[in-house]
């Protein structure tokens, strides 16, 4: 049986590597969702340590911000298997980052279909770059 699990330990938190994620990490849209990400220059406790975030000028209010948050923590916690099984089988470890850039309400169903696509996208792109250097 399939562990969804969302723990501590994989979000991203240190503002150094916030920083080395927004200096050095490449980035793609998938409307409504924002992605960058780069290569961890060191070994994590799991594949991806990743941040949420909602733009406080699209959304002034925090409940409005927090409800996105929550959101987006729940569909990458359901859907994030198929990029933990990628980087395990390579030994990549990623830094990532969502910003949500919506300005209107998506319901549950279309962003958990959206952070699939958002999932296949960046594997498509980590073995463009990544892996099609190596082998």
């Amino acid at each position: 049986m399939k562990q969804y699990t969302f723990t501590k330990e994989e979000r991203l938190c240190s503002k150094r590597w916030i920083d080395h994620l927004f200096h050095n990490g490449s980035s793609f849209v998938v409307y409504p969702f924002r992605v960058v990400f780069a290569q961890s220059p060191q070994e994590l406790p799991f594949p991806v340590q990743v941040i949420h975030s909602v733009s406080k000028r699209k959304f002034k209010k925090a409940v409005d911000r927090n409800r996105y948050k929550r959101r987006m923590r729940e569909v990458y916690r359901l859907e994030k298997e198929s990029l933990y099984a990628l980087l395990t089988e390579h030994s990549l470890h990623l830094f990532l980052a969502i910003q949500y850039i919506s300005q209107e309400d998506i319901a549950f169903a279309d962003m958990q279909m959206k952070m699939q696509q958002l999932i296949e996208k960046l594997k498509n792109e980590l073995v463009k770059t990544n892996l099609g250097k190596g082998d």
